[in-house]
């Protein structure tokens, strides 16, 4: 049964034109060609980079954010309260008023007493300003190390300024030692980002952000088995062409930059924009769906292929809205921050009766010679 499934999956006409075998991308006369096998040393490398990871947050990541005087918030803790924290738990972490009202006579807390409690206990959960830097850092430092490799392996390419000599010859088409380490490296990078996604900062779109990591480890895949490495190639460079520039605004932003970070901003719309909305539908797009049936049939990779693509479109689009309104905010004046974020909570109202009455607190203690009223 598995040799039959396995030669379903490798049934040439799924995955190569008409009249392609595989026997016609055997490695001979100096021409080497991708093989499934070669994707298979991208796990271990993958978890490599999670180790590299940790060691660049520790020791470059850590000491720039102190050189950035990036500062944590002081946060107030939520009281311990078993009746609360069960519910917080295994029920909801934003209790509806009538839930507020249920816990406030089990716990014998007043109604605002519930409330305060649930935002300090939210905010302890949310990830702290330092993890955040860190995170962003080491993915600014990845995607523009990766932008400048993945130019310079194709920059000299006749396929970087002509597209329709991405399929000149197509799929007979040697493979590059330069492609073959672009390749394993951005797939990598992407396994890992999907092994860390469960730890990592959680924002709102955090479905959508495995649904993209998914996509793109099968396109890179795909692309790989059918030999599509031209147009590969040029799809990562693209897309590492402004994510190092997001990186780096959320670095100034954490660091409280905001004149920088927001002018990195505006130039990473524009970006954007430029190539996600105008550059890959209409040049890159275009390249993969109309010029191979030039040269062949269409065949079951070709749709599966552009299928793929249509469906990262769609999460650019779907990003593009967040950028857009964040670029309106940033031309009527407002703080520009990430539409993405677990905004942080407070409780503005009970720390201004709590300091009325007893002075400034810290965790429920005083606070001396201290001028400022403190807020989670």
């Amino acid at each position: 049964m598995f040799q039959t499934l396995y030669s379903y999956f490798w049934w040439e006409r799924l995955w190569l034109p008409e009249n392609v075998t595989w026997a016609d991308l055997e490695d001979r006369d100096g021409r080497v060609y991708a093989k499934a096998s070669d994707l298979y040393i991208t796990l271990p490398l993958a978890f490599l980079f999670l180790i590299v990871r940790h060691l660049f947050e520790t020791y470059v990541a850590t000491p720039l954010a102190g050189l950035l005087n990036v500062k944590e918030k002081i946060r107030l803790k939520a009281t311990p309260n078993a009746v609360l924290e069960k519910f917080y738990a295994a029920t909801t972490k934003h209790p509806k008023q009538a839930d507020v009202e249920m816990l406030s006579k089990k716990s014998g807390c007043t109604v605002r007493q519930v409330e305060r409690w649930f935002r300090r206990r939210r905010n302890q959960d949310r990830p702290s300003l330092l993890k955040k830097f860190r995170e962003a850092s080491w993915r600014f430092t990845f995607y523009l190390i990766a932008f400048i490799a993945g130019m310079a392996v194709i920059v000299d390419k006749p396929w970087f300024y002509d597209l329709r000599e991405v399929w000149k010859g197509y799929p007979i088409q040697s493979m590059l030692p330069s492609q073959y380490w672009y390749y394993m490296i951005e797939l990598s990078f992407y396994w890992s980002l999907l092994f860390s996604i469960a730890s990592d900062v959680k924002r709102k779109d955090f479905k959508e952000q495995i649904i993209h990591h998914v996509a793109t480890i099968i396109l890179i895949s795909f692309s790989w088995f059918a030999n599509y490495i031209r147009a590969g190639t040029l799809i990562m460079a693209l897309h590492d062409s402004s994510d190092y520039l997001l990186e780096s605004a959320k670095m100034f932003n954490y660091a409280g930059w905001r004149n920088t970070c927001n002018n990195i901003f505006i130039v990473f719309a524009a970006v954007f924009i430029i190539t996600r909305l105008v550059i890959l539908p209409f040049w890159i797009m275009h390249c993969t769906v109309v010029y191979p049936l030039d040269l062949y049939p269409p065949f079951f990779g070709y749709y599966f292929f552009n299928f793929m693509m249509v469906v990262l479109q769609s999460l650019h689009i779907f990003w593009a809205y967040l950028i857009i309104r964040m670029a309106q905010k940033f031309i009527t004046g407002k703080v520009v921050e990430d539409e993405r974020s677990d905004r942080e909570e407070t409780d503005n109202s009970e720390e201004e009766e709590e300091a009325a009455k007893n002075g400034p607190l810290s965790n429920g203690h005083p606070v001396l010679n201290n001028n400022h009223r403190k807020t989670d």
